[in-house]
């Protein structure tokens, strides 16, 4: 058995990294399988997206989040233009499912499907779903959640808790031994577009700790903005730190990591479920509907992480925790296993199986 999949979305980390994750796993379990991922032509889409085996495509529009009113009024109108590609883009490819993932591209894709007759899905990875999702969900025909809906947001009778999809190295990576070092390792992450308050609060709290004298290793993924000036200011304190503004081997990191300081989008919770780390989540305060911080407190409630909000936050207090749980492997460890806890490391499996099943085919493995 072979299957034409269509997967949408992209623009962040949070988007792209789940539609990988589906059309990987498509590609593995059914040999012969075609997909198409039709993302936003942004610079993280291209460069998660040059090795992969899809074919890819774009569309024209944009997004209509955090832009001025006549930006809002030329996406709208762009709206049109995008809708036409994606039938034409479907009719060609002629999919037998379509899934989005997330990202302004989702919207005109899905609804080309429903006007097509194509079988449709959504995934949402955060714990309150956005606009464009909440609208989708009455169009769709499956819904798939990475967290509970917490707001009864979508109809339950279609709606399915599957887990976060991660890709399948990541996956593959948590099985393998952790690596063990002289100094504990801090994993520090503000998300695919790097995060600046995050990195000014980490690089001053890291100064603070070296001059108590506490030994640690950093790595710390600052996004492309900020890469300079931190990966300067570590040197410049004499610090062992490495930096990068986007870390492409996540799984050895994770690996490496004894504590990880982050940020709280779903991906990334899914990630440290997976491996099962200690965290302390620094929320982004600014995201829809706050949903970050929600997506934290789930983790938070099971004793998995704790939670930073940014707002009241001082290097010093970061420096605090960091310090406390370096010298409490106890508590690293409990937490941990608190997070492996919640680990749905078969989600993109999940997904696959539960849309072609709603299509009224029954997946069989290929042999």
């Amino acid at each position: 058995m072979s299957i034409r999949l269509v997967i949408t979305g992209g623009g962040t980390g949070g988007h792209l990294f789940p539609g990988i994750a589906v059309a990987d796993e498509a590609l593995a379990r059914y040999p012969g399988s075609e997909v198409l991922f039709i993302g936003t032509g942004r610079e993280i889409d291209r460069r998660a997206l040059a090795t992969k085996p899809y074919r890819q495509a774009t569309l024209t529009g944009s997004g209509l989040k955090g832009i001025s009113w006549r930006g809002r009024l030329a996406s709208l109108a762009r709206l049109p233009v995008g809708f036409g590609q994606a039938v034409s883009l479907l009719r060609n490819f002629r999919p037998d499912l379509v899934l989005g993932v997330g990202g302004y591209v989702t919207g005109p894709v899905l609804l080309a499907a429903r006007m097509l007759g194509v079988t449709s899905c959504i995934h949402e990875q955060n714990s309150v779903p956005g606009l464009a999702n909440r609208l989708l969900g009455r169009f769709v025909d499956r819904i798939f959640l990475s967290l509970p809906d917490r707001g009864n947001f979508f109809p339950a009778a279609k709606t399915r808790l599957v887990g976060n999809p991660l890709r399948r190295e990541l996956v593959a990576a948590a099985r393998q031994d952790e690596v063990r070092r002289e100094v504990p390792g801090l994993l520090v992450l503000g998300g695919s577009q790097g995060a600046h308050r995050v990195n000014l609060l980490m690089q001053e709290a890291a100064g603070l700790l070296a001059a108590e004298g506490l030994e640690f290793a950093i790595m710390h993924q600052t996004g492309e903005r900020d890469y300079a000036m931190i990966s300067a200011g570590y040197r410049q304190a004499g610090l062992k730190a490495r930096s990068a503004a986007f870390i492409g081997d996540m799984g050895a990191e994770y690996r490496r990591a004894d504590l990880v300081i982050s940020r709280a989008g779903a991906t990334t919770l899914a990630e440290l479920a997976l491996f099962g780390k200690a965290s302390l989540l620094i929320p982004y305060p600014h995201a829809a509907d706050d949903h970050q911080r929600l997506n934290a407190e789930i983790m938070v409630g099971q004793g998995a992480a704790r939670l930073l909000p940014e707002k009241e936050l001082s290097a010093g207090e970061l420096a605090g925790q960091i310090k406390e749980l370096l010298r409490d492997e106890a508590a690293r460890e409990m937490m941990g296993q608190k997070a492996r806890a919640l680990a749905r490391p078969d989600a993109a499996a999940a997904i696959i199986s539960e849309s072609l099943a709603c299509r009224g085919r029954k997946p069989e493995e290929s042999s």
